[in-house]
């Protein structure tokens, strides 16, 4: 079976269904705040892998007639919902590790919380190879973040094993709300992270400089392109968009700018699959945007400098 953005988002609520129940128990059995910290988290991870699940089905729906572009932002949104949440777990989790901490309260049995954190690392390790593939056949951002979040999840979990294993077996009191307390900086570092790269792509932040180079290096290899001006790239969802202008002789008939127009995009297209591309024609020595070097500059001058 193919690793799809939605089939990895369908594994993920599976994943986070089976880990939250688990984890309700062994809360229930040992008092620990790591564990009921997990619980939260797998909690969420049900929300958000729901969110997912609903943001790559809209994603993946074609252009329409309100949504010319498509509809790949849903992404993006579906990833900023999940940031939401894990902040908000991490605000929990702070809040009552400091309440434990100032209690002074011992966790109990701490074989079950640790046999309980032991399977769900092996769960999150088994979905999060699976969400890999997924990402690299689609590029998609909401399962990207997804995975951040689970692969957040194998530190969590072995800290609740180290958190129960230092309080029962060492004597160790404090370590269980500390534990909760480290768990949420790092939630809170892996949201900024998935809000970071989701921002960008909401903002039509341009492609990372290597990237937008390989694109002119590929069009630069069409014998009969001089220039390439006014590049803009943008990403949305898995779907990837590119357009910029040439300059062609400006005896050039408008049948054989077309066909050049066709040869170019056929080359992009095949080295970016996925990419729409979008080519305007200029005549040999027009400036569209007088004193605009950002727009004006030539991309193929610059690549050879």
């Amino acid at each position: 079976m193919s690793a799809t953005p939605t089939r990895a988002a369908i594994a993920s609520v599976c994943a986070a269904l089976l880990l939250g129940g688990l984890k309700g128990w062994a809360a229930w059995a040992t008092g620990s705040v790591a564990m009921l910290a997990s619980l939260a988290d797998s909690l969420l991870d049900l929300v958000a892998s729901l969110v997912t699940l609903a943001g790559v089905r809209i994603a993946a729906q074609p252009p329409d007639a309100e949504h010319r572009f498509g509809h790949g932002k849903a992404e993006a949104l579906a990833a900023l919902f999940q940031v939401a949440l894990i902040s908000v777990s991490a605000a929990f989790i702070a809040v009552r590790a400091v309440q434990r901490l100032a209690a002074g309260e011992v966790a109990a049995q701490a074989e079950s919380g640790i046999a309980v954190s032991v399977v769900a690392i092996v769960v999150t390790l088994l979905l999060t190879a699976y969400q890999r593939r997924a990402i690299a056949a689609s590029g998609s951002i909401a399962i990207k973040t997804d995975r951040l979040h689970y692969q957040s999840d194998l530190l969590l979990n072995a800290g609740v094993i180290a958190a129960l294993a230092a309080e029962q077996y060492l004597s160790l009191t404090g370590a269980d709300p500390l534990f909760g307390i480290a768990i949420a900086l790092w939630l809170l570092w892996g949201a900024w992270r998935g809000a970071s790269e989701a921002i960008a792509q909401l903002m039509d932040r341009e492609w990372p400089e290597a990237k937008r180079r390989a694109l002119v290096e590929v069009a630069a290899r069409e014998p009969e392109l001089e220039s390439l001006h006014d590049l803009r790239t943008r990403t949305s969802g898995s779907q990837d968009f590119a357009q910029f202008h040439i300059h062609v002789p400006g005896t050039m008939s408008v049948a054989a700018a077309h066909a050049l127009v066709e040869k170019l995009e056929q080359r992009l297209e095949a080295a970016f699959p996925g990419t729409e591309i979008l080519i305007h024609v200029d005549p040999a020595g027009h400036v569209d945007h007088p004193g605009d070097t950002l727009r004006e500059a030539d991309e193929i001058e610059q690549l050879k400098e």
